[in-house]
Order: structure tokens, then sequence, then C-alpha cells
């Protein structure tokens, strides 16, 4: 079965129906959100489509290296960025299809005022995974 990974960008996606920063959530709206997320892992885990699943911190630094013998150069971390990747699911699935499903799915996760955010999440196939034509 081919691996996609959804991608959950807080900014720098087209807007979310519902969008409200998690800085603007009270902390039941937080709970509510992340119970969300821990219980699409579990279901996605009883159906052996659960590979991996991150969240990860708003900061961060850009690296790259020069020439051999120098440090590296590091730059960041950006507030004012307009992209925060918050985390991510790699999915083992059939086919693009149930990607995209799950992806939608969770889309719907709970945010402000209990409303589903609607958020963007990028589905991308695994190198050598089939693509949007199913196959």
């Amino acid at each position: 079965m081919p691996k996609y990974l959804l991608l959950k960008h807080y900014r720098g996606a087209p807007t979310a129906v519902n969008d409200h920063p998690m800085d603007e959530w009270t902390p039941e709206e937080i709970d509510a959100h992340m119970q969300f997320m821990d219980d699409f892992g579990k279901r996605l885990e009883a159906n052996g489509e659960y590979v991996d699943a991150q969240a990860l911190a708003p900061d961060g630094a850009w690296v790259r290296a020069d020439d051999a013998g120098t440090a590296p150069v590091t730059d960041g971390p950006f507030a004012e960025t307009k992209d925060l990747i918050a985390g991510w699911y790699v999915i083992d699935v059939d086919g693009w299809d149930r990607a995209v499903e799950l992806a939608s799915e969770l889309s719907m996760a709970p945010g402000k005022d209990g409303k589903p955010i609607h958020e963007w999440l990028e589905v991308r196939p695994f190198y050598g995974s089939p693509t949007s034509t199913g196959d």
C-alpha cells in the first residue's frame, strides 16, 4: 500500500473556515481538538493505516552548510513567517482517494467554539507512490 503524508499547516495555507489561531481558544477547546487528533490516530491504528504522527513546536531554524570545515549557517526562527507546520500524519492506505478522504476527515477537527476548523491539509505521496490517478 502506498504511503502519504498529511501535513498540517496552521498558517501558510488558504484560510480555514474557522480561522482562529489556537492562542484564541479556551483550554477546553484545545483539549477537544487534541482528543479529536488522538481519536483519529487510534482509528487509523485500528484500521492498519497508521504509520506515524507528530506535533511540532513553533520554534526552529533554517540550517545549511557552507564550505567543508566551516560551521553550519543558521537563520531564524522567524516568528513573522506566514507558514507554520504544526505536525503530520504518515498513513499507509490503498491509494490517493483514501488519503484524500482521511485528510478531509482530519480537516473537521474542532476549533474555536467547538466548530470544525475546516483546515487545509497538504496530502503528499511518498516518492514512488501513486499520485492523483489512484493507480
